[in-house]
């Protein structure tokens, strides 16, 4: 126990205190399951190179290992707490290593795509680990940027470092299979097996809450990513081909724009709730849509590197108020997952995506298609923010300095129900009173000291 005072109750907790320890087990889980996809564009170009294969060849072994990612998200998401968070996670990095360590050794093509594939269940399994464990967070948003924050910072070492090792495409997959290895030790913090009560058919427990909300954003997740990772998976072919520079120029500006991103994972950080999730999701990825057109139509060093540079700094930021909105639908983490794993299929899809807008109608064409196919996946996440992580203007609701209404308060320290209004509910209406003609006031209707007894004082 790191505490030696006994723990608070459900009404007893302390509505301001803020997480006395931090969850560096689950941030490394999350940053060895979310590496793999950003080290995608370097993944994906090395076996271009490598192995002969053509960009979409190249292309639909990036998305299959994404896919295979994914599956493990839904295959696994309601069976974390019953199988264990420690087996689970251990598992996904036996095959994380396995997988990529295999593939990183193989000169074949099938051997290197059933390692990919392999490799992708194993980073999809540990990061449904992370992502349920950081649902059930005090501070959900704070854990997944601290993340972003490490996945980040590792993702631009390694694009500094690979350039210098040699050509193939055996040193990402190895990066990958490694950082799983070293992540294996903190496992050993993560609880086991959780048992618990068997749920009655029909109960209201075992229900997916908000089920609405959670379904617009499962639904509009996968296109947002889908466009993410379309550009992501060519960009490292934008900058070689259309602004014609060099393998390891290319590597110092994805080190320099994920370096910038962890600034922006900060700023995310720092703000924490004071903007709501509505203002960051939609003027982001409207900010975002803006920097991929740029990015995607580059044609030196100075447009190359701005445009990815502005998108790596935006992108963690509005990614982590995605993972926080989706986490705070359901404290079980079911949705959390759920959401992450049907983001995982745009993401599976954006390399073959890009890779066949850009054949097509070349990477200007393929940026502005992206961006306006954001441009309408903005609304109805701004939406789901809006309805379930915003701040309403409750009915009787008194705001505190920092915006968070005194009524979101009392309901979360335990007050009952009853004597709060429901969160999210409409303002009630303002009727105008007429004063033009006073109104005497009824007697007694000031007296607070309760009613009189019989001839006191009359």
């Amino acid at each position: 126990m790191p505490f030696s005072e006994p723990p608070l109750s459900h009404a007893q907790e302390r509505p301001c205190s803020p997480p006395r320890t931090t969850p560096w087990p689950l941030v490394a889980l999350f940053t060895a399951g979310y590496l793999a996809p950003y080290l995608l564009p370097t993944v994906v170009g090395r076996l271009d190179a490598g192995l002969a294969l053509s960009a979409t060849e190249a292309g639909a072994v990036g998305s299959a290992l994404l896919l295979s990612s994914a599956s493990a998200g839904f295959a696994l998401a309601s069976r974390v707490e019953r199988v264990g968070a420690r087996t689970l996670a251990r598992l996904g990095l036996v095959l994380a290593v396995l997988g990529y360590g295999g593939a990183a050794l193989a000169d074949s093509v099938p051997a290197v795509v059933a390692g990919a594939v392999l490799g992708g269940f194993g980073s999809g399994t540990a990061t449904t680990v992370a992502a349920t464990r950081i649902a059930a967070q005090p501070d959900p948003h704070r854990a997944s940027t601290l993340g972003l924050l490490g996945v980040s910072a590792l993702a631009g070492a390694v694009y500094l470092t690979v350039p210098h090792l040699g050509p193939g495409h055996g040193q990402p997959l190895a990066a990958i299979a490694l950082t799983a290895l070293a992540v294996w030790p903190s496992t050993g913090r993560l609880p086991g097996r959780t048992v618990t009560a068997p749920v009655r058919q029909g109960s209201t427990a075992s229900r997916l809450p908000h089920l609405r909300s959670g379904l617009v954003l499962a639904v509009a997740m996968p296109c947002w990513s889908l466009v993410q990772n379309s550009l992501w998976g060519v960009s490292g072919r934008i900058g070689l081909t259309q602004a014609h520079l060099t393998e390891a120029t290319v590597g110092v500006v994805f080190a320099v724009a994920l370096g910038a991103g962890l600034l922006g994972v900060l700023g995310a950080g720092a703000l924490g709730p004071r903007l709501g999730r509505a203002a960051p999701i939609g003027g982001g990825t409207v900010l975002i849509a803006g920097c991929i057109a740029l990015s995607a139509s580059a044609t030196g060093l100075g447009s190359f590197a701005a445009g990815e540079i502005a998108w790596n700094v935006l992108y963690p930021i509005v990614l982590s108020y995605l993972i926080g909105l989706a986490a705070s639908l359901d404290p079980r983490g079911r949705w959390a997952v759920l959401v992450g794993s049907a983001s995982s299929l745009g993401t599976a899809a954006g390399p073959l995506t890009g890779s066949l807008l850009s054949a097509q109608a070349g990477f200007p064409a393929m940026g502005l298609v992206l961006g306006a196919g954001l441009l309408v996946v903005a609304v109805p996440m701004t939406a789901v923010a809006l309805h379930t992580g915003g701040r309403p203007l409750l009915p009787g609701a008194v705001r505190r300095r920092g915006g968070t209404p005194a009524a979101v308060v009392a309901a979360a320290t335990g007050t009952p129900n009853g004597s709060v209004p429901q969160v999210g509910a409409p303002e009630q209406p303002v009727v105008d009173i007429a004063l033009d003609t006073p109104v005497a006031p009824v007697r007694g209707a000031y007296d607070t000291a309760g009613p009189r007894r019989a001839g006191a004082g009359d």
